[in-house]
C-alpha cells in the first residue's frame, strides 16, 4: 500500500479565512449545512436557489446573520451563463448543486445537469469571477468506487459505471446511471482546470463523500419528501425488513455536518500544489486535491443497533457484514478532519425525526 505525506510546503493558492462564498443549490441537504458552517466560521454567503420561493426557508433560517447571507436565483444550472452574475464579487465557490436520485430512465437526466452545472459554474468563474481564489466541488465516492481487491483511495476512478452506461444506455442499472453522472462531472471539472489553469486565479478541491447521513436543516414537509440518502435511513428504521434488503444491507457513510466542515476547511487550509489530472499516478504518488470523507463501512443493522430502546425496527441485532472502509487519511492530514461516531449520528437523526413528529 502506497504511503505518502499529503502536506506541501508550496501550496497552489493561499487559503481563504474571510470574504464572501457562493454556495450553489443552497437549499439542498448538504448545501444548507455548508452555508451554516461558513457563516459560523465568519464568512459571508451568497446562496443560489432555483426560484425565490425556494429561498424563503433559508432566509428565515439564517436571519440572525443579516446581510452576511444573501440569495441569488439561478433557475436552470444547465443553461449557458447561468452563474455569470452569481460569481461576481465572491472570493470562493462551493458547488454542491447536482441531482441525486435513483429513478432516472435516461442516463442524461442525471449526467447532463451534473456535467453542465459543474462546467458552467467553472466557466462563469473563469470569465467573471475575478476575485475567486478557490473552488470546492461536491463529487462522490460514486466517482471513486470500482471492484478491487485493495482498499480504494483518491487515485481510484469509477470507469466501470461509465462503460456500463455507454454500453447499455437506458437499460443500465439506476445506481450505474447515478455513478456515471458523478464520475463524468468530476472528471469534467479536473479537465476544465487542466485546460485553463494558466488563465484562472483559483485552484480546485473536490469532496468525495460516500452516503451522506445526518440531521436535517433544509426544508422538508414530510418523510416522503426526504432526499434519497435521508429517506433511505428513515426507511431502515421504520419499514419492517428494510435494513436487510436495502442497498445490499449496507454501504459507506459520512455525517453531513462533517462533510460541511470539510467544505469549509478546504477553503481555510493550504492545499497541495496543482497536478494536472493526466499526470496523477497512484504508483508515483502524484497528488490531486480529491478528498474522501470518512468512508467507514456499515451494515444497516449497525445503525439499528446504535439506537437504544424499542421504538424503531430492531432487525436482527449483531447481524450484517459491512463493506471495506475507504482510505481516508488524506482528509485527516490535510483538512484536520475528525468524524462523528455512528452512535452520535444515529442519536441526532432520531431526535430530529421525533422533534418533527415523524416518529
Amino acid at each position: 500500500m502506497l504511503q505518502q505525506s499529503f502536506r506541501n510546503s508550496n501550496p497552489s493558492m493561499s487559503p481563504i479565512q474571510s470574504g464572501k462564498v457562493l454556495v450553489s443549490g443552497a437549499n439542498g441537504f448538504i448545501a444548507v449545512w455548508v452555508v451554516r458552517k461558513l457563516l459560523e466560521a465568519g464568512f459571508s454567503v451568497r446562496g443560489t436557489v432555483r426560484s425565490a420561493d425556494k429561498g424563503t426557508h433559508l432566509t428565515k433560517l439564517f436571519a440572525a446573520y443579516g446581510s452576511k447571507f444573501e440569495l441569488s436565483v439561478v433557475p436552470d444550472i444547465t443553461q449557458e451563463g447561468a452563474f455569470d452574475d452569481a460569481v461576481k464579487g465572491v472570493d470562493a465557490i462551493e458547488h454542491t448543486a447536482s441531482p441525486f436520485h435513483l429513478q432516472a430512465d435516461d442516463p442524461a437526466e442525471l449526467s447532463v445537469p451534473a456535467i453542465q452545472g459543474t462546467v458552467g459554474i467553472l466557466e462563469s468563474a473563469r470569465k467573471y469571477g475575478s476575485s475567486v481564489k478557490r473552488v470546492v466541488v461536491t463529487s462522490s465516492c460514486a466517482a471513486v468506487m470500482h471492484p478491487s481487491t485493495e482498499q480504494l483511495d483518491e487515485y481510484d476512478w469509477n470507469e466501470d459505471s461509465v462503460k456500463n452506461v455507454e454500453a447499455l444506455g437506458a437499460k443500465a442499472t439506476n445506481p450505474d446511471k447515478y455513478r456515471n453522472s458523478k464520475t463524468l462531472a468530476e472528471r469534467a471539472a479536473w479537465q476544465f482546470l487542466d485546460k485553463h489553469v494558466s488563465e484562472v486565479g483559483w485552484d480546485l478541491a473536490v469532496m468525495n463523500p460516500p452516503l451522506v447521513l445526518g440531521p436535517l436543516l433544509h426544508e422538508v414537509s414530510s418523510p416522503s419528501a426526504l432526499n434519497t440518502s435521508a429517506k433511505n435511513m428513515y426507511d431502515v428504521f421504520t419499514v419492517p425488513g428494510f435494513a436487510s434488503a436495502s442497498r445490499g444491507g449496507g454501504g459507506n457513510w459520512v455525517d453531513v455536518r462533517d462533510l460541511a466542515t470539510a467544505h469549509v476547511r478546504a477553503l481555510q487550509r493550504d492545499l497541495p500544489a496543482y497536478t494536472p489530472l493526466a499526470e496523477v499516478n497512484k504508483e508515483q504518488g502524484r497528488n490531486v486535491n480529491r478528498f474522501i470523507l470518512n468512508g467507514k463501512g456499515f451494515s444497516w443493522q449497525q445503525w439499528l443497533d446504535a439506537v437504544p430502546g424499542d421504538k424503531y425496527e430492531k432487525g436482527t441485532p449483531g447481524s450484517g457484514t459491512p463493506p471495506r472502509d475507504y482510505i481516508n487519511n488524506k482528509a485527516i492530514e490535510v483538512l484536520g478532519m475528525e468524524y462523528r461516531s455512528m452512535e452520535e449520528t444515529a442519536r441526532d437523526v432520531v431526535a430530529d425525526w421525533e422533534a418533527r413528529g415523524w416518529a
